[in-house]
């Protein structure tokens, strides 16, 4: 729950801030009556994303055996990659998005305007509908479900106070911790798409378990699912699982904070 519940913040809080954004700019060039096209865009684009979200979970629940095995497994490490790509693209372009929105509306006719608002929202819908899929092959629905419209609730009153002006979110530190904190959800993403492939014979286990922790801390107590879900807790993965999940994180962080890590120059 708490993993979807992150997820559907994030990802609803960035389409909610360009749209506010949008709007904010129309507001302020004199064009209130082009709203009702920004509203289209971000309703025609929260329908497909649904719908991709349901084709993906009911495509999942009619292949059984190693099919099934080999979707979920390509899904996470799918859903992994596209969070990867997000985590990058939100580093390189949020200094200076406010201005580039604002340019583009101040200039934009009624149907650019739609796909500005669509495309907005389909990309950020579309990613979530392929996490939240990800995570309900790794968990159940319904805590999956409900993580994710109390984050989505949550991103939505967040993206109206910043459009009504009426609060002062510091961005900058929102984004940083849950860039952190989406890394981990990814690699352990990386990892559960590993254990599919090993278990279906694709991928060799090399040492299986590695270890087993689940005397200690099972997977299906309350702190094991929650471990599992947020960080990709596995209390008795196989030396190919953990290997993919340090691989990950080290590749990932080196460089996304690559940049902070660069010495000055003297």
């Amino acid at each position: 729950m708490l993993a979807a519940l992150l997820l559907a913040l994030r990802e609803g809080l960035e389409a909610a801030l360009i749209v506010s954004i949008i709007l904010g700019a129309l507001a302020r060039f004199g064009l209130p009556h082009l709203r009702r096209t920004v509203w289209a865009g971000v309703g025609t684009a929260s329908a497909l994303s649904l719908a991709v979200g349901g084709g993906l979970y009911a495509l999942g629940l009619a292949l059984e055996g190693p099919a099934e095995q080999i979707f979920e497994g390509t899904t996470m490490l799918l859903a992994a990659g596209v969070l990867t790509w997000m985590l990058f693209w939100m580093q390189r372009h949020a200094p200076g998005l406010r201005q580039r929105i604002e340019s583009d509306v101040q200039r934009a006719a009624r149907g650019s305007l739609f796909a500005l608002a669509f495309f907005a929202v389909v990309r950020e819908g579309v990613e979530l509908s392929l996490f939240l899929v990800a995570l309900i092959f790794q968990s159940n629905t319904l805590p999956v479900l409900t993580g994710a419209l109390t984050g989505l609730a949550a991103a939505i009153a967040l993206g109206w106070a910043l459009y009504a002006s009426t609060l002062r979110l510091n961005l900058r530190a929102f984004f940083r911790v849950t860039t952190v904190l989406l890394l981990a959800v990814a690699a352990g993403l990386v990892a559960h798409g590993i254990h599919e492939f090993v278990e279906v014979g694709w991928l060799p286990a090399l040492v299986d378990p590695i270890w087993n922790t689940n005397a200690v801390l099972a997977e299906t107590s309350l702190a094991g699912q929650f471990l599992k879900a947020l960080f990709g807790y596995n209390g008795d993965p196989s030396l190919m699982e953990v290997l993919a999940y340090v691989a990950y994180i080290a590749l990932i962080v080196r460089f996304v904070f690559r940049p902070a890590w660069r010495p000055t120059p003297s």
